[in-house]
């Protein structure tokens, strides 16, 4: 099994990118999962598929999943709320219930959501695909959910290590030190070991790849440079980048030459900033690419040996 994270810029063609590969890799016999993390899912749509329910079979060797955040979050503080019961004074269960609704609407409750179903994906649907492809969200939410076991395992750390001191303490006071199971420390043992692996797997170089798309322009190319120099500093690396869009030689008429005057520069800004990068380039279709059809004729140029030996 192998992950694949696709990222980039909002508008550079993520989408396509992540289900014309998917396609390409399904094609090729790989039993795929394609999942999109973006709230704003337009996957299925270029699959013509009106709704995706869980996970949904769009294709032979390929099946798609699309994670609503809003209904993740629900489904995650219903389980918190599942793992406490019996752990609090029936007096208190309402009270931190009610707590536990407000955490559920703060800011980064939905980004803890989408994590943990991205985790459960992971470690728990890898026996069944030979690849599982991730189309992200624009950079910046990507980051943070790529970072985020990282950052909750330090933060999980904090928590054992004080919550270990209670217990001992309690111990102490009441039991003459003898050691009494605690559940709460298991729980929170099960979910440092959870995002341990994770973190594992998405530093691994021969299980994950990530890939940026990007467009000949100003600024999606700073985005892609800050984004790549943000992963290296945590251990990940962006092995290939995805040139999109690239306006082909044969252009005709003054607006579209110019156009491509205008882009060339951006070219050789991208193959100098990122030289130690494969790159691929895709062209600028003379079409809107919105249908299975058009998948698989993005996908063909996705058939290098850059991309068949992953």
């Amino acid at each position: 099994m192998k992950v694949f994270f696709i990222g980039g810029k909002g508008g550079v063609g993520k989408s396509t990118t992540a289900s014309a590969f998917a396609v390409l890799c399904a094609r090729e016999g790989k039993k795929t999962l394609l999942v999109s993390t973006d709230p704003a899912h337009n996957t299925g749509d270029l699959f013509q598929v009106k709704k995706v329910r869980g996970k949904t079979k769009i294709a032979p060797n390929l099946d798609l999943v699309e994670i609503d955040s809003d209904q993740e979050a629900i489904t995650y503080m219903a389980q918190v709320k599942q793992n406490i019961k019996g752990l609090v004074k029936v007096t208190m269960v309402e009270e931190v219930y009610r707590q536990l609704d407000l955490a559920g609407k703060s800011p980064g409750a939905a980004e803890a959501a989408v994590f943990d179903k991205m985790t459960s994906i992971l470690l728990e649907d890898s026996q069944e695909y030979d690849r599982i492809i991730f189309d992200t969200a624009p950079t910046g939410h990507t980051l943070r959910l790529l970072l985020l076991p990282e950052f909750m395992g330090v933060w999980m750390d904090g928590l054992l290590e004080k919550r270990k001191k209670v217990q001992d303490n309690y111990s102490q006071l009441l039991y003459d030190g003898e050691t009494r199971e605690d559940p709460i420390y298991e729980v929170l043992q099960a979910r440092r070991q959870k995002f341990s692996k994770v973190r594992e797997l998405i530093i691994n170089k021969e299980k994950t790849t990530y890939m940026m798309v990007l467009n000949p322009e100003r600024l999606p190319i700073l985005e892609t440079a800050s984004a790549v120099k943000t992963l290296k500093e945590h251990g990940i690396s962006v092995s290939r980048l995805i040139v999109n869009k690239v306006i082909p030689e044969d252009v005709e008429g003054t607006f579209m030459r110019n156009r491509k005057e205008a882009e060339r520069p951006y070219l050789i800004e991208i193959d100098q900033m990122f030289n130690e990068t494969e790159k691929i380039y895709v062209p600028m279709f003379d079409h809107d690419i919105s249908t299975r059809e058009g998948l698989e004729e993005y996908s063909r140029y996705l058939e290098s040996e850059k991309l068949q030996n992953v």
